[in-house]
């Protein structure tokens, strides 16, 4: 059977999840006028989207359009941070819980909107008290505590264009991310908590920041004694006693253009210097908080949770901005979700009673392998709606999210978008639109997307090729940081015009996108290109496989070979002939060309802390390179292991 035409057979027999009755009845959005609506008239949609936001002056100009430069809402002026949190203080959610954290100890806070609110203005007090001013940068550098969150905001109130780095970073990573922003404040904590142990940012810190232009680090104290942090004098400030000394009046929110920058978010950087991707402020918040309320479907009396670390977009924008702009309450957690057991999530959900949870199918496929009972301890009844965000999920693991985590009841939202795109770009609607396991559906409204060929002509349906978005949307990426050259060459150059992701999709006879991960991610054996994640999803619908990652390994004869790296379930025993049987299987689900070279056998999966598998690190082991960049990983160990275990093999 052809790719093609396995394919079209797993289109045909995918089964359908209709939205269930009762959420339907209730849902934000339920009517398919929206799409059409959208459609038809993307800048009148988008400019009412943005209505729900509170502007200090209208804007006069939904669109002005240069390719590859976007300009939105042109003329208005607003504050993300006054969106975010003043406005709910002056209403209604004054005394609304804005954030529920849990610290991996077990230690909690609470915030109301008027608690956060004050919080924020203290801190902006803080900045400004050490000289940062409207459009300076400033580095952030801190664990999932909420001091990250109110330092963003607070950066947002007065102005200044923050940028968080993720907290497991190394330190000549912060320091890059430093000098190319030119921050000359840097704010930090002692250390954080990560599986029982102390990550030592302020260690970390105290070495990026040595020959930049960081003139004071702001330090939080989370540890303590445990981080074994030196302090310096003179440089060196104290978040608590700065915070204790602060006015206690409100600090203006500083009026901000549309088309003012927001924010920097860098990507990791394992193919070269980081890309600065830079948002603004109106157009970003807009895609934000339609989002929450499109496909999120977010009400007053939701408790929301979304496992990702701030340090990512995803964090960004589904733990700060997103949920806090349309007034929600937030669950926020420090640590690992198996510390001190592998429930953490599950306990966390039972205890704040969460109804909406969302988090990445590399987390899923590590909930099946550690199996059921971990999930069947805990009452999730509360939850209705789920989501899924990262990278593509095999039906697989969507399966298994349903039925364990959803109990059949709740809409799952498979969500694809960026860095670069602010928010969801391709997801359903879970009011509105069916859902088939493994695919992110369709387009949100507003959202122009294609599949095309090397010519950039739409391919016929279940053909695969280059995903694109063909029309601006108001959170796109406006450039990368004193790079546009990059920014235009690296989004815009192939297609002219037309956003190039970087991924590879195919759309079938319902207008349903399957994407298919990286465009790099293909292998060429014998001329014929084989995707990674086809053959991960037909490893993981093997009953004895938990989790699988494929790369291509150099062959003489064939150009590459299929590698698959592969974690079973607990109680199976990774033998040769399990992995005979799993080559036979890949066989019988793709075809012969899919079969895998070899199957290595790994207790875990190199990840990133936000669960992203790092292929690129399984390609230096199989071809026997060098390691790339390993600073990103939740737990390096596991890559060394993996390194000592087959790097030598003929």
């Amino acid at each position: 059977m052809s790719e093609t035409q396995r394919l079209d057979t797993l289109l045909r027999e995918s089964r359908r999840f209709e939205p269930p009755p009762q959420f339907r009845t209730t849902a934000n959005y339920a009517d398919p006028e929206i799409y059409e609506r959208a459609a038809a008239d993307p800048e009148g949609y988008w400019a009412q989207e943005a209505c729900h936001l509170d502007w200090f002056e209208p804007f006069h100009t939904v669109l002005e359009w240069e390719p590859p430069h976007a300009k939105w809402f042109l003329g208005g002026k607003l504050n993300a941070a006054y969106n975010a949190v003043d406005r709910h203080r002056q209403g209604a959610r004054k005394n609304k819980v804005a954030f529920i954290w849990e610290g991996e100890p077990g230690d909690t806070r609470v915030y109301t909107y008027d608690q956060l609110g004050r919080e924020v203005d203290r801190a902006a007090h803080v900045l400004a008290k050490l000289g940062v001013k409207r459009g300076d940068r400033v580095t952030i550098y801190l664990p999932m505590i909420p001091e990250l969150p109110v330092a963003m905001l607070a950066c947002a109130k007065i102005g200044a264009i923050h940028s968080v780095v993720f907290g497991g970073f190394s330190a000549n990573a912060l320091r890059e991310r430093i000098l190319d922003a030119n921050s000359r404040l840097l704010i930090t904590a002692d250390g954080g908590w990560r599986r029982g142990n102390v990550v030592p940012l302020k260690q970390n810190a105290d070495a990026a920041v040595e020959g930049t232009l960081v003139e004071r680090v702001l330090v939080v104290h989370r540890v303590g004694e445990a981080s074994g942090a030196a302090w310096v004098p003179g440089r060196d400030v104290s978040w608590e006693d700065e915070m204790a000394a602060a006015p206690s009046a409100p600090y203006p929110a500083v009026p901000m253009d549309a088309e003012d920058v927001l924010f920097l978010l860098y990507t990791s950087g394992t193919t070269g210097k980081p890309k600065g991707i830079v948002h603004t402020t109106g157009g970003y918040l807009t895609g934000c908080n339609t989002s929450m309320r499109t496909v999120f479907d977010i009400k007053d009396d939701d408790v929301y949770f979304c496992t990702a670390d701030i340090g990512w977009v995803t964090g960004h924008t589904y733990v700060v901005y997103g949920p806090l702009s349309a007034g929600a309450t937030v669950v926020m957690y420090e640590g690992a979700p198996d510390y001190p057991d592998r429930d953490r999530f599950w306990t966390l959900v039972d205890k704040y009673q969460v109804t909406i949870f969302y988090s990445a199918p590399t987390l899923i496929r590590s909930f099946m392998k550690w199996g059921t009972s971990y999930v069947q301890k805990h009452d999730l009844s509360s939850l209705r709606l789920l989501g899924t965000v990262g990278e593509p999920i095999n039906p697989e693991a969507w399966m298994w999210f349903h039925e364990h985590v959803g109990h059949g009841r709740c809409p799952i939202v498979d969500t694809w978008w960026q860095t670069e795109t602010g928010c969801a770009m391709i997801a359903p609607l879970p009011g509105l639109v069916a859902t088939k396991p493994g695919s992110a559906t369709r387009p949100v409204p507003g959202i122009v997307a294609d599949v095309v060929d090397e010519e950039g002509r739409p391919v016929p349906a279940g053909q695969g090729g280059y995903l694109v978005i063909r029309k601006p949307w108001p959170s796109m990426l406006r450039t990368i940081w004193g790079d546009d050259e990059r920014f235009r060459n690296t989004y815009f150059g192939k297609f002219p015009g037309v956003y190039l992701p970087g991924d590879g999709a195919h759309v079938d006879e319902d207008g349903y996108f399957w994407i298919l991960g990286r465009i790099d991610d293909v292998i060429n054996v014998s001329g014929h290109r084989i995707g990674t994640m086809e053959v991960e999803s037909a490893l993981v619908s093997h009953p004895a496989v938990a989790e699988a990652a494929v790369i291509g390994r150099h062959h003489d004869i064939k150009g590459q070979a299929v590698t698959a790296f592969v974690t079973v379930k607990e109680g199976v025993t990774p033998d040769q002939s399990l992995a005979d049987e799993l080559k036979q299987h890949v066989v019988e689900q793709i075809g012969a060309l899919a079969r895998p070279e070899e199957i290595l056998f790994t207790a875990e999966l190199p990840k990133t802390r936000s669960a992203k598998i790092m292929r690129r690190l399984l390609r230096d082991i199989a071809e026997g390179r060098v390691l790339g960049d390993t600073t990103t990983l939740a737990d390096p160990g596991v890559i060394q292991e993996l390194k000592e275990k087959y790097a030598h093999r003929e």
